[in-house]
């Protein structure tokens, strides 16, 4: 199988962005020309990439689970320390979270399409989070022993409740959970 052009390549990611904004705003029943509209391109430019609504939606979760994934050594190369790597991907763990939400009844469909995306998103993302942790702990800014499955379902139950209140900030909520991860201090 050959590589796509690298200009094959910005289409799609321009096409999957745009997809992504608009189910944030609409939902995946958004209509197809208003995703063409947000990239700039036509309906039959979106379907001759993803030819059925299911196509894209699958596209555009797996294409944000990779950036998340691919977002770790960068966050630890650039950070001033494991833990603030560990708060910035925790961060874009709840930006994703949060904006599938409407994908949450799709997944859920009986369309058998949708039924290996949560082993791709557990497969890829726990042994991120998990070296997150590691990390963290091995610099001593964390508590040792840390699971990064059972964080990433403690901060997916915290962003359950967002947007459903106005006085709810999940993100809040999600930082004193990982701030909770730091060992305790002596009095």
């Amino acid at each position: 199988m050959t590589s796509k052009r690298a200009d094959a390549r910005r289409n799609e990611e321009t096409l999957l962005a745009a997809a992504a904004a608009v189910f944030v705003q609409a939902g995946v029943e958004a209509p197809i020309r208003a995703i063409a509209a947000e990239a700039g391109v036509g309906t039959a430019t979106i379907y001759r990439h993803f030819p059925t609504r299911a196509d894209l939606i699958v596209a555009v979760y797996r294409h944000q689970v990779e950036s998340l994934a691919d977002a770790e050594s960068a966050l630890l190369a650039a950070g001033p320390s494991p833990y603030a790597a560990l708060e910035r991907w925790v961060d874009l763990f709840v930006d994703f979270v949060v904006t599938k939400q409407g994908l949450a009844v799709v997944l859920q469909s009986d369309d058998p399409c949708f039924d290996p995306l949560h082993s791709y998103f557990l497969d890829r993302l726990v042994p991120v989070c998990g070296r997150l942790l590691e990390a963290a702990a091995g610099s001593g800014e964390i508590r040792a022993g840390q699971d990064a499955h059972e964080l990433m379902l403690g901060i997916g139950g915290l962003c359950a409740g967002s947007g459903k209140s106005s006085r709810y900030d999940a993100r809040r909520m999600v930082a004193t959970l990982v701030a909770g991860l730091r060992p305790s201090r002596p009095s």
